[in-house]
């Protein structure tokens, strides 16, 4: 293999290497993030049963001031009855104690189901806080994790084009590396391929010419593939 060749396999190899990185330090930041959605899933979950139990404990509050006020005034129809001494009017003030009396006795069953309905939310409330609890270390430790690999990855990334650069400066002749460049975009990082013995390009897999095989091979010049223009090397 020709020299110059060589070295544009060695600056093709490192610029696939950098591709790679830059496209794991967009990914990583991805990663991270969707981490935090799993962790907002879970606080969202947790705010919704605190919500939940908070509507639950104002409509106790709520029963609870209506059966005060029904027993107030159950006690004011008693001391009105107490007080009357017309029989019809004593009747009728104890008909609506009854009904006052059935109300609260509605009510208080009504109490009772919320109360069961806030045991029930309360356990709610503990088990997402365990969930939230469970994510939040799991969420803490893979983007501290991902945050290490990000560091490594642009420490990494630095270094290799540092390496590139160095590669670029062997290359001597300048418009071979602009060919390369053109190549490396056009083709889809493959600017520098093998050719088969068969003589097939393993870029675009059609078969180049023998003429172009033994140029190739002999390294006589600068072989490039008769249907990609890839460079080519045996």
């Amino acid at each position: 293999m020709r020299d110059d060749v060589k070295q544009l396999l060695a600056l093709q190899n490192t610029d696939q290497k950098i591709q790679a990185l830059e496209a794991e330090l967009v990914r990583i930041p991805q990663l991270q993030e969707a981490a935090k959605d799993r962790l907002s899933n879970d606080t969202q979950s947790l705010a919704t049963a605190k919500s939940n139990y908070q509507a639950n404990e104002i409509e106790i509050k709520s029963v609870e001031l209506d059966i005060g006020t029904r027993k107030n005034t159950i006690e004011r129809l008693k001391n009105q009855q107490f007080e009357t001494k017309k029989n019809d009017e004593y009747t009728k003030l104890g008909e609506e104690v009854v009904r006052y009396e059935r109300e609260v006795d509605e009510l208080e069953t009504r109490e009772l189901k919320l109360m069961e309905i806030a045991d029930d939310l309360l356990s709610k409330i503990a088990g997402a806080e365990a969930n939230l609890s469970k994510t939040q270390g799991f969420v803490d430790d893979e983007i501290a994790e991902l945050q290490a690999r990000l560091d490594d990855r642009k420490a990494e990334l630095a270094e290799t084009k540092t390496t590139r650069e160095g590669l670029v400066a062997q290359v001597d002749d300048e418009d071979l590396v602009d060919t390369y460049h053109r190549l490396y975009n056009k083709r889809e990082s493959q600017a520098i391929v093998r050719v088969t013995s068969e003589r097939s390009c393993t870029s675009c897999h059609v078969q180049v010419t023998p003429a172009t095989y033994a140029l190739a091979q002999s390294g006589a010049a600068i072989a490039y593939c008769d249907n990609c223009s890839a460079i080519l090397f045996p």
